[in-house]
């Protein structure tokens, strides 16, 4: 009996460390373009801790549930601010998971593809300043902020408006 408890248990650890080794899932720009969609036009600031809470997925869930913890990942803690972001984010649970790869595994691409997503909005019309958010050019990178730093707004949006047509199949 201890036998099989220890095979058991090694083939355990084993496939613990195997699931640790796998490369991580590799996205296409359109996938990268439909995961990021939802968010991309939000404050900077919000959307840097969205970005980061993603890769705590099961933390995004107990915090949308209203539960309180002390041992979350600052990013999450900060997003409990925000409980409609937190219910969104909850809802689809493989869309969060997806969000949290794509950052860890291609920050870089992640986030030119906000600046993609940006300049579509802005190009459609869809992204400019307005009473809430301050939307300021520095070149090629647009960047999103409050018009008040203590009060950020983030807006619901339908991504399938915002951006114009939509380019990928």
């Amino acid at each position: 009996m201890k036998t099989i408890a220890r095979l058991l248990f090694c083939f355990g650890l084993l496939t613990s460390l195997q699931a640790q080794a796998q490369p991580p899932r590799e996205f296409n720009q359109a996938e990268l373009a439909a995961l990021l969609a939802p968010v991309a036009l939000y404050p900077d600031a919000l959307l840097s801790q969205i970005l980061v809470a993603a890769t705590y997925p099961d933390q995004i869930a107990e915090a949308a549930r209203g539960g309180q913890s002390s041992r979350w990942h600052p990013a999450v803690t900060a997003l409990t601010a925000f409980p409609e972001v937190l219910a969104r984010m909850a809802e689809n649970p493989q869309w969060l998971r997806d969000l949290g790869d794509a950052y860890l595994g291609y920050e870089p691409y992640v986030m030119e593809t906000v600046q993609q997503l940006r300049r579509r909005a802005e190009a459609a019309g869809n992204l400019q300043s307005d009473a809430q958010r301050q939307v300021v050019r520095q070149g090629e990178i647009i960047v999103v902020q409050p018009v008040y730093p203590q009060v950020i707004y983030a807006p619901y949006y339908n991504p399938l408006v915002v951006f114009g047509t939509w380019w990928w199949a």
